[in-house]
């Protein structure tokens, strides 16, 4: 007998609320890692075989995509063309991801829809060279600190959205568009507004990082429901987690040259005082 969607759907919710439910008893029994190991956290039985293929090809894509956007952002830094042709690049990514969005997922346009994501991931990462630049001049070590915290946060909310039952963050969608619309009102009101520039520099900067955050979540769950559907366009699919991978990295950075830079300046007027008190 074939089941239906929904009966299956809510099979899979009690066995995870069931598995989650034993953690819980696990953790308050004073013994909260004897029963956790790699193998069950990311134990992912109760996906279709299907959809698991596809995760994997998603990720590994991923993972390419962002090799790529490594190597632009070498590029970018080591030469002068992410300096003098920001905009340029930023339209020559844009107007991949129309030629990507236009041309059919269909296996013979494969090789095609891989050259414009690889485009479009070489110039993301062109275009992340002069706020690299800024963040070595203030400290090297903020670019390295800024990756793994991203991948830190990006891999959480990855298996957090795959290890809860099916569409339990999708309602966040909304939410989250919400949010982003909130975020271009507040901008465009801050250039009207100078006064106001400030405050929506900071609410889109701290925000927009839950925000987008939030979109891993949904991202992530979203791109499982499309594979149920039928919907197995791992390069799109990819595309989307690389720039919700992009937006929270340059908001970690710009967060953390923030930070280093109130450190710098706290030690030179300590610094200061100290020779102004000897004086």
């Amino acid at each position: 007998r074939v089941q239906a969607p929904a009966e299956t759907s809510s099979k899979e919710s009690q066995m995870a609320a069931q598995g989650f439910t034993e953690t819980l008893n696990s953790f308050f029994n004073g013994n909260p890692l004897s029963n956790l190991s790699p193998a069950k956290v990311l134990n992912f039985s109760t996906l279709d075989p299907r959809v698991s293929k596809h995760l994997q090809k998603v990720y590994a894509t991923l993972t390419m995509s962002v090799v790529v956007a490594a190597i632009g952002a070498y590029v970018g830094m080591t030469s002068q063309i992410a300096m003098n042709s920001s905009w340029l690049i930023q339209l020559a990514s844009f107007g991949c991801m129309i030629a990507l969005g236009f041309t059919p997922a269909q296996p013979h346009n494969l090789h095609k829809r891989y050259a414009f994501l690889g485009a479009i991931s070489f110039a993301q990462g062109m275009a992340l060279a002069p706020l690299l630049l800024v963040a070595a001049a203030v400290n090297p070590s903020i670019i390295f600190t800024s990756l793994l915290a991203t991948s830190a946060v990006f891999g959480c909310f990855t298996l957090a959205s795959l290890l809860t039952p099916r569409r339990s963050f999708m309602y966040l969608g909304g939410y989250l568009a919400s949010a982003i619309t909130t975020f271009m009102v507040l901008r465009l009101v801050s250039w009207l507004l100078p006064g106001m520039s400030k405050f929506a520099y900071g609410l889109e900067l701290y925000g927009g990082l839950l925000v987008f955050s939030g979109y891993v979540l949904f991202d992530t769950q979203l791109v499982v429901e499309k594979a149920y559907a039928g919907d197995f366009d791992h390069v799109a699919h990819a595309l989307g987690l690389l720039l919700d991978l992009i937006h929270i990295l340059v908001r970690v950075i710009i967060i953390m040259i923030k930070n280093q830079q109130k450190r710098d300046e706290a030690e030179r007027k300590r610094r200061d005082s100290k020779s102004s008190r000897r004086d």
